[in-house]
């Protein structure tokens, strides 16, 4: 019984809602922990593994969504069960030959201690890389959101732009966000509470709404 529970815990995963892992680590940048993000959103993404063609790219991607993260007041860190010294020769090797300067930190996780605590690292594998992760983490050390790539798919770095100004949007607004949005475009609405505010609602200029349950508007209205 004991070794199934301890199993379970290995792999279990943390979940959209729940309070990210308390984590220290070494990174490139110096040590880094979960209270060191205290009061700032960050997206923590996971790679296989340094000097691989696919990852290559996604950190040259990843560079250069950097400056729209920051403008979204948003961190970015990366993370691989490598060690600083491989971190920092590939980070130099991606300089060189891709003329991109990588500026945000990257986890050295050679004990995997992180990678375990966000289940990066899928139970059915049978090596010790990690997948491609990415968790959007908001200011009050909360899951936003997760998503998770094979390791053969290089990640849109596009999507993971559009989803942190989304989740921000519905954060500050209250609001929800259709398929596809993109920012600046119209929100859906909050369903309304009773019977009078659907029939309001339904007559209100404010609101673009096909039916009393589904209605658009502009975030400047």
């Amino acid at each position: 019984m004991e070794n199934d529970q301890n199993q379970t815990q290995t792999i279990s995963m943390p979940r959209i809602g729940e309070r990210a892992p308390d984590f220290k680590a070494a990174s490139t940048q110096g040590d880094l922990s979960l209270d060191a993000y205290k009061g700032k959103w960050f997206v923590l993404f996971s790679h296989p593994a340094d000097f691989t063609p696919v990852c290559t790219t996604e950190f040259v991607g990843f560079q250069g969504i950097y400056d729209q993260l920051q403008e979204l007041d948003t961190e970015l860190v990366g993370l691989s069960i490598d060690s600083i010294s491989s971190h920092i020769a590939w980070i130099r090797n991606i300089e060189e030959n891709f003329q991109t300067k990588i500026k945000f930190p990257v986890i050295a996780d050679l004990d995997k201690k992180v990678a375990t605590k966000f289940g990066m690292i899928m139970p059915e594998s049978s090596g010790t890389e990690t997948s491609r992760a990415v968790f959007v983490i908001d200011d009050k050390g909360t899951i936003r959101s997760i998503i998770y790539y094979p390791l053969t798919t290089g990640r849109n770095m596009a999507e993971i732009v559009r989803l942190v100004e989304a989740l921000k949007t519905t954060e500050e607004h209250g609001v929800s966000t259709p398929a596809d949005w993109q920012k600046g475009e119209q929100v859906i609405a909050p369903p309304p509470k009773t019977q009078e505010d659907a029939d309001k609602r339904m007559d209100d200029p404010n609101y673009d709404c096909v039916d009393w349950y589904f209605c658009k508007k502009d975030l400047n209205k």
